[in-house]
């Protein structure tokens, strides 16, 4: 599992309503990791593992108002999601097959 950045910073973007897809919530309870800890993340701009053209693609998103993604590898080399909408109205924290 990718560890959460040292660097710690106020939020960066709304989150809006939060939800969670039932496999993604069933995969973060048998791994023991907690959606709270993700979400953190997504909104501090750590943006877990993903290319560097799509965190050149999230910063932009910040000021353009696009969709924001982040991607995170929990134990046992599961991946999920963190997706915040265009229009900050929700944030949903799903699996790449939930998508």
């Amino acid at each position: 599992m990718n560890l959460p950045s040292t660097t710690l910073t106020g939020p960066r973007l709304k989150l809006g309503r939060i939800f969670v897809t039932p496999a993604a919530l069933t995969l973060l309870q048998s791994v023991e990791v907690s959606g709270f800890d993700l979400l953190l993340r997504h909104v501090r701009g750590d943006w877990g593992d993903i290319s560097e053209s799509d965190r050149q693609q999230n910063e932009l998103s910040l000021t353009a108002g696009l969709r924001v993604l982040s991607s995170y590898t929990l134990p046992r080399a599961k991946k999920v999601w963190v997706i915040t909408e265009w229009d900050r109205s929700s944030t949903t924290i799903l699996l790449p097959d939930d998508y």
